[in-house]
This record gives C-alpha cells, sequence and structure tokens, in this order.
C-alpha cells in the first residue's frame, strides 16, 4: 500500500469510529454579538456583488445598523443572564472568554462602532458633485489618484459602499480580541480586525496620496507588530507546551506538571518566558499605541478618513487595551513583579511623549493623534494596579474616552475649505464667532480631553489614578497630573484659539452636517456630561464587570 493510500486508509478508519473526532462544541448563543456582526459582513459582500448600484448604500446602512444594534441587544442579553458574573465561563472549547470584561468591552465597541456608522454614511458635508451626493470615501479607490478613471467614477456618481461590510469585519476581529482566551485565537482576531483597517485608511477622498501613504505606514508597521507577536506565541508554546491562557498561568505559576516530550528541552525555560512575554507586549502596545511603538498613529490619523481615523482611534484602543489586559492579569499574573517596572517605563515616556509632542503640532488631526498617546499612558497607570480597581477603572476610561474621540473627529468634518476639510490649526481661528454652537461642543470635548471636572474625562482619570495609588504607584500618578497639565495647555489653546482671536476673511466654512452627523455628535456630548456629572451607575457597572474569567 502506498503511504498516500495507508494515510488516507487511516483518516477514514479514524472518521468511521464513533468517538475517535469528536465534533466541536460550540455555544452559538454566547457566541452570538460576534457571529451577528460577521454574518452581516458576509452578507454585505453579497449585496455589493448582486444589488444594483443606486440601491446599495441605503440596504448597506440599514445592514450595518441593524446588525451592530442587534449586537448590541445580544451583549445585553447575555449579561442580563448572568454570563458577566455568576455563569461567567470559557465558551467556543475553550477559545473564547464570556465574562464581566469581555462583555463591557463588546458592549462599548458596539456602541461605538454604531456611531462611526453614521459618520461614515454622511453624505451632506461636500457639495454635490455632478448632481450627486458624496461622501468621505474615494469614488473607485482602485484607479489611479487624479486619472482618468477616478474623473470618470466622481462624473457618474459612484460611492464606495463597500467600506459598511469592511467595518463590521473590523469589529468582528474587535469583538473577538478581547474575549480571545488562547493565544491563536489572539492572532487570529488580531489579523481580523487589522487588514480591514489598512483597507480603510487608503479610501480618502481628498488627498488621495496622503490617504495611501498613511495606509502603507500602517501596514508596514502593523505587519511587524504582527510578527513580533506571532514570535511571541511561537516562544510562549515552547515554554508552556499550550497555546491556551489558563494552561501557560498554571506553568508560570506552578512550573510544567505533565512534561511533553516534543517540548522537554524548552519547556519551564524562564529566558523563552520573559522573551515571549516581552513579544506579546509589544504586538498589543503598538496597538494601543504607546510609546515607543506609537510611530505609526501621528501619520495614520492625518491622511485616512476622518470617520475612518474617528473609528479606529475610539474602537481599536478598547479592544487592543481589553487583550492587553486579559493578557497580564490571567496569563501572567506570576510574573507580576517583573512586567510591572516595564510597564512602569512605558507608561511614564507614552504619557510625558504624547503631552509634549502634541504641543507642537499645527493639524489638528495630528494633535489629536498625539492625544491619544497621552491618553494610552494614562490608561496604562490603571493596567499597572494590578487589581480589581484598576480593571473596572480602565474598562470606565476606555468608554468615556472612546465617546469623546468619536464625536471630536465628528466635529472635525464639519470644518472645511476648498480643498475639503480644513484641519490646520491656524483655520479654526475665530471659529467660535462664526460658528459658536460648533465651536462649543469641540470645546466640550477637549475640556473632556483635559480632564477637567463634571466632564467624562475627569472622572476617568481620577478612577486610574486613584487605583494606581492604591497599588503603591504614587510616582506614577504624579507624573500622570503633571503630564495631564501639560496636555491641558495645548487643549486650552485650541479653545482660545476659537474663541478669542479674529476669523479671517478666507476662513473655512461649517458645513451643515444630515442627521446622521448630528446624532454621533449629540451622542458623544450626551455621553461626556452624563460620564463626568453622574457617573456613578457607570462606575459601578464597570466594577461589577471587572472579573476576569481563568
Amino acid at each position: 500500500m502506498s503511504p498516500v493510500a495507508s494515510v488516507h486508509s487511516l483518516w477514514t478508519t479514524a472518521a468511521g469510529t464513533p468517538g475517535r473526532i469528536p465534533a466541536p462544541h460550540i455555544e452559538y448563543a454566547q457566541l452570538s454579538p460576534t457571529l451577528i456582526v460577521l454574518g452581516a459582513a458576509v452578507a454585505g459582500i453579497v449585496i455589493e456583488a448582486f444589488l444594483p448600484r443606486r440601491s446599495r448604500y441605503y440596504a448597506q446602512l440599514l445592514l450595518s445598523v441593524v446588525s451592530l444594534a442587534a449586537a448590541f441587544a445580544a451583549v445585553i442579553g447575555l449579561a442580563a443572564g448572568g454570563f458577566g458574573s455568576s455563569r461567567a465561563h470559557l465558551a467556543a472549547m475553550g477559545a473564547l472568554a464570556v465574562d464581566g470584561p469581555a462583555l463591557f468591552l463588546q458592549g462599548t465597541i458596539l456602541l461605538v462602532s454604531l456611531i462611526a456608522v453614521f459618520t461614515f454614511a454622511e453624505r451632506r458635508l461636500d457639495p454635490a458633485a455632478h448632481g450627486n451626493h458624496i461622501d468621505s470615501f474615494a469614488a473607485q479607490p482602485a484607479a489611479v489618484p487624479g486619472g482618468a478613471a477616478e474623473q470618470a467614477a466622481v462624473k457618474a456618481g459612484f460611492t464606495t459602499t463597500e467600506v459598511f461590510p469592511i467595518l463590521l469585519f473590523a469589529v468582528g476581529g474587535m469583538l473577538i480580541f478581547p474575549a480571545a482566551n488562547d493565544l491563536l485565537t489572539l492572532f487570529i482576531a488580531l489579523e481580523v480586525f487589522s487588514l480591514p483597517l489598512y483597507v480603510l485608511c487608503a479610501l480618502a477622498r481628498r488627498q488621495r496620496l496622503l490617504s495611501q501613504e498613511s495606509a502603507v505606514k500602517y501596514f508596514l508597521l502593523g505587519a511587524f507588530s504582527s510578527a513580533f507577536l506571532l514570535f511571541g506565541v511561537a516562544l510562549l508554546y515552547g515554554y508552556a507546551g499550550t497555546v491556551t491562557y489558563a494552561g501557560i498561568a498554571e506553568v508560570v505559576s506552578d512550573g510544567a506538571k505533565q512534561v511533553d516530550p516534543a517540548l522537554a528541552g524548552t519547556m519551564g525555560n524562564d529566558a523563552l518566558l520573559l522573551i515571549g512575554g516581552a513579544l506579546l507586549l509589544m504586538g498589543l502596545l503598538f496597538k494601543v499605541g504607546a510609546v515607543p511603538f506609537h510611530m505609526w498613529t501621528p501619520d495614520v490619523y492625518q491622511g485616512a478618513p476622518t470617520p475612518v481615523t474617528g473609528f479606529m482611534a475610539a474602537a481599536t484602543k478598547v479592544a487592543a487595551f481589553g487583550a492587553l489586559l486579559r493578557l497580564l492579569y490571567v496569563v501572567l499574573p506570576g510574573m507580576r513583579w517583573d512586567w510591572r517596572p516595564v510597564m512602569w517605563g512605558v507608561a511614564i515616556v507614552t504619557m510625558l511623549g504624547g503631552a509634549v509632542i502634541a504641543i507642537t503640532q499645527t493639524d489638528i488631526k495630528r494633535l489629536l493623534a498625539y492625544s491619544s498617546i497621552a491618553h494610552a499612558g494614562f490608561i496604562l497607570a490603571g493596567v499597572i494596579a494590578a487589581s480589581k480597581d484598576g480593571i473596572s477603572s480602565v474598562l470606565f476610561y476606555l468608554a468615556a474616552y472612546s465617546f469623546v474621540t468619536l464625536g471630536a473627529f465628528a466635529v472635525v468634518t464639519l470644518v472645511r475649505d476648498a480643498g475639503g476639510e480644513a484641519t490646520h490649526l491656524s483655520k479654526w481661528a475665530g471659529l467660535g464667532r462664526r460658528s459658536p454652537l460648533v465651536a462649543a461642543v469641540f470645546a466640550v470635548f477637549l475640556l473632556a480631553f483635559a480632564g477637567i471636572p463634571l466632564t467624562s474625562g475627569f472622572a476617568g482619570k481620577f478612577a486610574v489614578f486613584k487605583a494606581a495609588a492604591e497599588s503603591g504607584a504614587g510616582w506614577l500618578v504624579v507624573v500622570g497630573v503633571i503630564s495631564s497639565a501639560i496636555a491641558a495647555f495645548f487643549y486650552i489653546r485650541v479653545i482660545v484659539l476659537m474663541f478669542f482671536s479674529e476669523p479671517k476673511t478666507d476662513g473655512p466654512t461649517v458645513a451643515v452636517p444630515s442627521a446622521l452627523t448630528s446624532t454621533a455628535i449629540a451622542v458623544g456630548v450626551a455621553a461626556t456630561l452624563v460620564l463626568g456629572l453622574a457617573p456613578q451607575y457607570f462606575l459601578d457597572l464597570a466594577g461589577q464587570a471587572g472579573v476576569f474569567i481563568r
């Protein structure tokens, strides 16, 4: 018998023997939020293939909104059913966790994504071209910028409705990322949400070359970070003989109990543990935009279409910090004395670096990019606390920060000149006199970023700094307060520029948005004020969700 026939015979024999190849047990109801979103993304691709072009926009918008709302309702249903507390467990053969932090983060991601869809769908900000309403995305992304094919697509009124299913694929990956309970699932989720983001960054209707440059930078640096993370996965597997979080944590705490003969030479080798853990952290810190893995952030934020920037700045941070929390609190709690000093250093340089460099920025999107880097440092202070209060404070901060960020970038889309969005700070001079309402709303978001009392930013910073101080990281809190003071300078500078400078005669106009962008901004303002004026209910909610299942 040939080797191929022999292998085939063994396979068919095993398949035909009851019990030899058990069917996987999948809890579909508990995974329903992710399945709804990914199913809608596939349906969106089918719509692109078969629906007439004139009907796609409304079909995609309706599908995206309904699927995200349904997924959020599923998260609420799971939380109400006790899966965030007493009934928390591992689903899908142990690959995914259904627990408090996972459901809280998934709910936040879904709400943020639902609001982001409204900014993606906005078609009233630019003047109509050839009698057709246009959005923020290239008419034909595959065409050469400025070429005949692009001009023909614009004249024909084409719109890139593929952005909606691409967005849903990204959201699906983000839902899996903080719930992943083994390293391979973590890596797959990372790629599932990263690849759509690389594409979305390249689709700007205006400044096409800058947009494509930002996408290439993000892709190349993202590929490096993915490679580091995957190498870390390989090293940790060599160390522990397993890729499950609980299995690695058990080997870290108690040593190898049952040595796999194939891995006997490496299991329990601390060098593999330390190097592998460091590489995993590098991959995750890249996604949160922490120094020194932040270099992609300002260029990508500036070049990507502003709706994509807002979505990416808010949702990616939530997903990445959720995965980072689970890695440090579930996989590596036995190495706390090893990773805490490293994270101290990363948090300090991230807070100070983001705040100091932001002072020099003259572009509003780059300023918000460095602001997001500083906020990553503030959130890391809560991560370093290594306590239940630390987890709950990070969860609350992520929820508060994501709505402020989304609202701020939605406002940026409104200030426009002949070349599109007017993002240079000099163009914003006197905006408070030209459009008092828009300037006032943006000022609310800037005050929240600065952590001024009665805004969600103050409640979030107070929670993470309190958790850090109680865990013995008092000096880190001091650095955080100093960084907040530095950051407040450039936020207040923008407010002064808007309200106390004379508007230029050739200054930008403020576009009147449709109900879509107006809703996104209104939700951002409401969340900022509610979480600032009455944060206790949401802090308690984050506290109840602050226990990882192991």
